[in-house]
């Protein structure tokens, strides 16, 4: 139990997909000028990094492995990931119409966000059991949601400060990434 809480904690803080590993940064900087839109990205995200942890663990270690197939994973993680996202868009349009057309191309780039892909990759790499695996992806979808809900408290606050002109747009949000970044690294030797 006390391995998993450190899996689990290590995902969300030490080793944030966002401000650490610099993964999916495009839904990072797109998605996070209202907080509502930002944690419904990040809860989509959740659902796909979740399920596609739950299903190319298995195909990995009880088909390509035995099969010796196991330089084909990145092809068939690619190709897991899309499906899901495609049942996740099917899912939006149906129950909340309103957040699936606020996601607008969002939506769609989950299929290429590079944090749902490494993710996978990881648990893999770091020789994970499956229970470890899951527990990584849900510490990991909840570092990449804190990190969304971070960025849209502070682009709200931002609405309402006085920026200098040669700052505003992308400039100051760089910034601001830059020293949230800055200040997760301060976690790095939490857990070891």
């Amino acid at each position: 139990m006390n391995s998993l809480l450190k899996i689990f904690l290590a995902a969300v803080l030490v080793d944030n997909v966002v401000f650490v590993q610099y993964l999916a940064l495009c839904p990072f900087m797109g998605m996070t000028s209202s907080t509502d839109k930002s944690f419904g990205m990040g809860m989509a995200t959740t659902f796909v990094i979740m399920l596609a942890t739950i299903v190319t663990f298995p195909i990995y270690h009880f088909i390509l492995v035995p099969l010796k197939l196991e330089f084909l994973q990145t092809l068939i993680f690619i190709l897991v990931i899309a499906s899901l996202v495609q049942l996740v868009e099917f899912y939006l349009k149906k129950s909340a119409p309103g957040l699936y057309s606020s996601m607008g191309v969002y939506l769609a780039l989950i299929t290429t966000n590079c944090a749902v892909l490494a993710i996978t990759l990881n648990c893999i790499a770091k020789n994970y059991t499956y229970l470890e695996s899951i527990v990584y992806a849900f510490g990991a979808s909840c570092g990449f949601i804190l990190s969304m809900v971070i960025m849209s408290g502070v682009r709200e606050r931002m609405r309402s400060s006085n920026v200098p002109l040669f700052m505003k747009g992308k400039a100051i949000l760089y910034i601001i990434a830059s020293l949230l970044s800055l200040s997760f690294m301060g976690f790095k030797g939490l857990i070891k």
